[in-house]
Formats: structure tokens, C-alpha cells, sequence
């Protein structure tokens, strides 16, 4: 059964999304895929599905955002976009739970048996919906991920690496300019610099995909 239309689209990056109408634009796709790919495969494999089938999930995922944005009308008033891409990822396991049980079933129950698609339907359903707490999670999880690409790219190598070893390793900022060969006052710049630029990324996304 085909997904509803998406008209409870939420205000998640409007002009994004409604360049994502013409799929032609791949500077727009890649964009999408870079940002919400690690958060569909890793809420499908908790799921408890396999690389292989979680790598399925990803594509089914992005082909059914890509065949409802078609119709899709922005409004700001209706659901998030946070909810309405777990409910499509949802579905989507659930039709990797239905073959994977059909495999394991094939010869064993008669496919004509109404019970047989009850049963599956179950199935899926029951290892299909995680709290969404979870999806909560790895949502804010990817999107910092997402925020510190993009910042990677916006900031000298130097000052990325800096602030890599210095803030989330936990290095002490001496040693730090020990080893990148600074002064510590560049060290402290770069903590700002790259720190300022992560937070508005973040809010930015967050504001945009809540």
C-alpha cells in the first residue's frame, strides 16, 4: 500500500525541500542524504536489522521522500518533519521485518492463509516501532554529526584540528600547541572560532528539523 500524501510535511528546511521536488538537483540530494542517512541506517539496524537490510531501508526510505515531496505543499501548522521521516523509516522496516519472515516461512505455511499475513503484520509492527525516545536520540545525535561536516568545511584544517584535539579529546592546551606548533592564544582563538560556528550549525538544524 502506496504512503499517504505528505501534506503534514513540517517546516524542516523549506527551500531544501522544495528543491528536492525537482530530482534533477543532486547538489540538493546529496545534501538530504549526508544529513539524514547515518540516523534512518542506525534507527534500522537497532531495529534489529542487518547491515544488508538496513542499507535497504536507506534507499526505500529516500525513494519514498523523493515520490511524496512531489505533491508536497509546504505548511507550517502540521507535524514535524522529525516525525514524518520516522514514520516512512518505520514502514520500511516493517517491510524488511515481512521479508525476512516470508523467507524464513517460505514452504513451511500456506501463503494463501490470511492468518500468515496477520502474523507478519505483527511481527513487523512489534519489532518495528522502538520507543521514540530513541529516535530522539540518534536525530540529535546526527545532526551534530551533520553540524561538524559542514563546519569542517568552513574553517581553516588547522583550527578544525585544533578544536578537535583540544575540545572533544579532552587535550590540554598546552600539549596542543605543542603539537600543532601555535601559541596557546591560537589554540584558545580556535576553540572559539570553530565552537561559535558549531553552535549556530546546530541551532540552525535544529530549528529547521523540529
Amino acid at each position: 500500500m502506496s504512503e499517504a500524501p505528505s501534506t503534514d510535511l513540517a517546516p524542516t528546511r523549506r527551500s531544501l525541500l522544495s528543491r528536492l521536488k525537482n530530482w534533477d538537483n543532486q547538489d540538493s540530494w546529496r545534501d538530504f542524504f549526508n544529513t539524514y542517512w547515518r540516523l534512518i541506517y542506525s534507527f534500522a539496524q537497532r531495529s534489529g536489522l542487518n547491515e544488508v537490510e538496513s542499507q535497504e531501508v536507506v534507499q526505500e526510505t529516500l525513494i519514498s521522500v523523493a515520490a511524496e515531496l512531489k505533491g508536497f505543499k509546504y505548511d507550517a501548522k502540521k507535524g514535524s518533519f522529525k516525525s514524518w521521516l520516522l514514520l516512512i523509516t518505520r514502514r520500511r522496516i516493517a517491510d524488511q521485518m515481512r521479508k525476512r519472515y516470508r523467507a524464513r516461512e517460505v514452504g513451511r505455511l500456506n501463503p494463501d492463509d490470511t492468518a500468515v499475513a496477520e502474523e507478519i503484520n505483527a511481527q513487523a509492527q512489534a519489532d518495528a516501532a522502538p520507543p521514540d525516545a530513541e529516535w530522539e536520540a540518534n536525530w540529535k545525535q546526527q545532526l551534530a554529526a551533520a553540524a561538524m561536516d559542514r563546519v569542517r568545511k568552513q574553517v581553516r584544517p588547522e583550527h578544525f584540528q585544533i578544536f578537535e584535539m583540544y575540545v572533544l579529546r579532552g587535550q590540554s592546551g598546552a600539549t596542543v600547541a605543542k603539537a600543532m606548533g601555535v601559541s596557546i592564544m591560537t589554540v584558545y582563538l580556535a576553540k572559539h572560532r570553530v565552537g561559535s560556528l558549531l553552535k549556530k550549525e546546530v541551532a540552525r538544524l535544529e530549528k529547521q528539523g523540529l
